[in-house]
Formats: C-alpha cells, sequence, structure tokens
C-alpha cells in the first residue's frame, strides 16, 4: 500500500440525521485526503420523511464533504426496508462498482448495508472488509421470527467480514456470545460526538424558554431521538404522570420525530391527552438547535429497549446533564450506576419514574452527576473516532500486505525448488 492512497468505500443506506448516519459521515469526512481516497455510497433518504431544514443541513454536510474530497455515490435502490426488487437491484450496482473500483477497503453501515455491501465486496474480492452496525437487530427492533433470520444472515456474513467495529464493550460481547464474530476480530470505538459544541451550550443564557413555553421555574426532563417503539417513550409518558404528582413545576420535553409513516408520534400524542398531561409535555419535533435545546434540560432521559450505544447519551453528559437510562444494551457502558446517572429496567414505568423523581428533588446531586458525566464523556470525542478508525484500517491493511507477500514468497520458493528438481 505503500506509495499511493488507500482507496476506501463507506456504504451506508440512509443519510439523514440519525446517529448512525452522522457517524458514517463524520468518519468520511475525517479521513486524511493525503493517505486515502474515499467514497460514499448512500441510497435514499425519503424513508427519513426529513422536514426542509433537515434536507438543507445533510445537504450542506454533503456539499462539505464533496469539497474535502470524498466521492458521493446516490444509488436510489439501497433502501432500508425489506424490498427483492430493490435489493437486488442494489446489490447488482455496488457490486459493478465494486469492480471497477477495485477498493482496498470496504466498511459497510448500519444493518441493509451491510448484508448487500459486504457480500458484494466479498465477491468483488476487496482485500478487507470492515463491518458498524451502529447497534444490532438481534432483538427488540423486529419480531422474534425476523430477528432469528437477521442473526443466521449476520452469522453468515461474519465469515466473510474481517472485522466488526462495536460501539461499546457490551455489544461486542454480543456479537461473540451470539457467535456473530471472535473476539479478536472486533475493535471497540465509540460513536464520536462534537463535544465543545455540546459544551458550550451548557452556559448559554435561555433566550428560547418563552418560545418553547418553558418556564423559569420548570424542572426540565428531556429526551432526545426518534420517536419510534424501540426507544421505550411511551414508558416515559406514563411514568411522567406519577412525576408530575410529586414534582408539580417539572416538564417533560421531547425533541425528535417518528418514521416515515409518524404512527407512534401520534399514538404518543394521544396517550398525552388520555393521561392528562398536555400542559405537561412539550413535542419539539425536530430541531437543528439541539446543542442549545439540552442546556435547558435538568435531567436526560433515554428509556429505549434496546441499544446499541446511544450517541446522544455522550451529549448529555457532555452538556454537563444527569441521566435517567435503561439497563440494555450499550448503554451501562456509558452511564454508571450512581456516578453520572441512574440505571433502571426496560419497560419498566414504576423505576424509571422513582429514578427521575429521586433526581427531581436532589439539586446537589444532580450537580455531582452531571460533573462527572462530563469528565466521563472525553474519550467519545469525534477525534477519538476518527484516530482509533485510522490507526485500525491502517493496521488490517499492513496484515493484508504481509500475508500477501508471504503467499507470493511461498509461490515463488515452492516453484523454484521444483525447478531445480
Amino acid at each position: 500500500m505503500v506509495g499511493k492512497k488507500i482507496k476506501i468505500i463507506h456504504i451506508v443506506t440512509r443519510l439523514d440525521m440519525g446517529g448512525s448516519a452522522q457517524n458514517t459521515l463524520l468518519t468520511a469526512l475525517n479521513h486524511d485526503p493525503q493517505r486515502h481516497s474515499v467514497s460514499l455510497i448512500k441510497g435514499s433518504t425519503h424513508e427519513s420523511a426529513m422536514t426542509e431544514t433537515e434536507t438543507q443541513l445533510v445537504t450542506k454536510h454533503l456539499t462539505t464533504a464533496k469539497k474535502r474530497g470524498v466521492e458521493v455515490i446516490d444509488f436510489p435502490s439501497l433502501v432500508r426496508r425489506i424490498s427483492p426488487l430493490h435489493d437486488i437491484k442494489a446489490f447488482i450496482h455496488i457490486s459493478r462498482l465494486l469492480r471497477r473500483l477495485r477498493p482496498d477497503l470496504v466498511h459497510t453501515h448500519t444493518s441493509k448495508a451491510g448484508i448487500l455491501g459486504r457480500l458484494a465486496a466479498w465477491l468483488a474480492r476487496v482485500p478487507i472488509i470492515i463491518h458498524t452496525s451502529h447497534g444490532h437487530v438481534f432483538y427488540g427492533h423486529f419480531g422474534r421470527s425476523l430477528s432469528r433470520v437477521f442473526l443466521q444472515m449476520e452469522k453468515l456474513l461474519g465469515r466473510i467480514t474481517h472485522h466488526h467495529i462495536a460501539l461499546t464493550p457490551e455489544e461486542g460481547k454480543d456479537y461473540v456470545n451470539l457467535g456473530v464474530a471472535k473476539s479478536k476480530n472486533i475493535s471497540v470505538i465509540h460513536s464520536g460526538v462534537d463535544l465543545n459544541c455540546f459544551k458550550r451550550s451548557a452556559t448559554k443564557s435561555n433566550p428560547k424558554r418563552d418560545e418553547l413555553g418553558i418556564s423559569p421555574d420548570s424542572l426540565v426532563v428531556g429526551y432526545v431521538g426518534w420517536l419510534i417503539p424501540i426507544k421505550g417513550v411511551t414508558y416515559l409518558v406514563e411514568a411522567m404522570a406519577e412525576v408530575v404528582q410529586r414534582h408539580p413545576h417539572s416538564l417533560l420535553v421531547l425533541v425528535g420525530k417518528g418514521d416515515e409513516k409518524g404512527e407512534e408520534e401520534m399514538r404518543l400524542r394521544e396517550q398525552v391527552e388520555n393521561l392528562g398531561l398536555a400542559y405537561k409535555v412539550r413535542f419539539l419535533g425536530w430541531r437543528q438547535d439541539v446543542d442549545e435545546i439540552m442546556g435547558y434540560f435538568d435531567i436526560f432521559v433515554l428509556p429505549s429497549l434496546n441499544e446499541g450505544m446511544g450517541r446522544v447519551l455522550v451529549e448529555a453528559m457532555a452538556t454537563g446533564l444527569p441521566i435517567v437510562a435503561s439497563r440494555v444494551g450499550g448503554i451501562p457502558d456509558l452511564v454508571k450506576h450512581g456516578e453520572n446517572g441512574l440505571l433502571v429496567p426496560p419497560a419498566d414505568t414504576a423505576a424509571l419514574g422513582n429514578a427521575i423523581s429521586a433526581l427531581l428533588q436532589d439539586g446537589a446531586r444532580r450537580k455531582r452527576m452531571g460533573k462527572a458525566g462530563n469528565e466521563m464523556c472525553r474519550p467519545y470525542s469525534a477525534e477519538a473516532m476518527v484516530e482509533q478508525i485510522d490507526v485500525l484500517y491502517t493496521e488490517l491493511l499492513e496484515k493484508y500486505s504481509q500475508n500477501r507477500d508471504s503467499q507470493v514468497r511461498f509461490l515463488l520458493d515452492t516453484n523454484g525448488d521444483r525447478l531445480k528438481g
């Protein structure tokens, strides 16, 4: 690989403002252009039902990527949902492109892109194939039958994947325990966050409080993320019915949106009405100023039923917020119970409400936990993530080069012996 740029191709389905998409884009953006030639294959984003502001922001990021030398390749057939016609078409297009570009390394992101991209890379004989699932589909996202299908597919694909990147140690253990990958073929690299952006938000004034309907004496319980069933927001809403009884000044602020159909968001709004919490819950939708809004929170809550890492937890920690979260997936790797937050069982409304109430009534404890989280989040910077990924790429490519050279020497020696004989 010496003397020429390393040709890297990233493959992801939808590129929106979600954590996995932003993580992928951040990685592609920050490769050293002097050492790497980078391409980004992305699918359609219409499934994300992005707002006009989101679309503009994604377009801005892609423009920046192109200016930095990243080749952005659109494959509209690469969709997140299961669609045999689209999937076959995307697979053919990816396969042809990889055979033409002959990359040194293919890095796939998320489940669907991981399936199609890795198989295409294997058939195209790409030297190094890496996969980051950004969470996993082994449980919680789908029904049991479909989850088993995905697990079996991941086990098969694990045989052609040179390396997996897990976002947390717990996620890495899941890969090993479920037989998806061997521990020697797994690296834990946390999803990177622009920590400085969120650290600034903690010291900002609050000119938007009136606009958002947050009074100066409100105790704000905040959530940021997708409004979809796997995030467990319905349990948070239910818990707030009890919390507001104990703490009349408490307020729940939900930042985020649902999927394309928006069914879960409609259910949540109906739930809020039925519980008589309309005056205590704010639905803000997707916001570009999340860093500023999180500065208004007193507590951050992530009630997920399954979570690979929870990138938003790092943002909350950088903002200096104490956290209440479910004890699932990779969350315990970030939230240390009693140190920077409280962990509760998933889907346990009573435990969730008790944890929130415990922090709301103890300002000193909130401050102490927020400070601890702020100190603990430093290894999760975007710079640290990209540096670790770059080191991994270099190690894997050097190992491949050494193995290839050894095989060539073996063949030469063997043929030489044959000629002598």
